[in-house]
C-alpha cells in the first residue's frame, strides 16, 4: 500500500517488514529515473522509433513506463545498459520484452 502525505511531502510504503519513509521528491526521482531506463533500453535495442508510430502509441507508451516503473531491476537494467555495446534483445528480466520483440517484427518487416 502506498500513501502519500502532500501536507508533509512524505511517501509512506507498507511492503513485507515495516514501513519506510522518502520524501516525495525522492519517490518522483525514482519514477523518472526509471521511465529514462525504459527509454534507453528502446534507443539501444532499436525500437524507440517503432514505438512513436504505432497505432495508439501514446496508451502503448504509457503502459511500457508502467511495466518498467514496476520492475525490480533497476540496478541491473543500468548496468546492462552502461555495459552493453549492442544487443538484439533486452536482458531476461525486462518486463517489456514482448513489447520490444513486436516492435522489432515491425522494424523488420519494413
Amino acid at each position: 500500500m502506498i500513501q502519500i502525505n502532500v501536507e508533509h511531502h512524505k511517501l509512506a510504503t507498507t511492503a513485507g517488514k515495516g514501513v519506510s519513509d522518502m520524501s516525495l521528491l525522492d519517490y518522483l526521482i525514482t519514477v523518472d529515473a526509471r521511465t529514462a531506463l525504459m527509454g534507453r533500453m528502446m534507443r539501444k535495442l532499436g525500437v524507440d522509433r517503432q514505438l512513436k508510430v504505432v497505432a495508439d502509441h501514446v496508451a502503448v507508451s504509457n503502459r511500457a513506463v508502467d511495466r518498467c516503473r514496476s520492475c525490480g531491476h533497476q540496478d541491473e537494467c543500468a548496468a546492462w545498459l552502461d555495459e552493453t555495446q549492442h544487443a538484439d534483445h533486452p536482458p531476461a528480466y525486462c518486463r517489456n520484452s514482448d513489447l520490444i520483440a513486436r516492435l522489432q517484427s515491425i522494424s523488420d518487416h519494413r
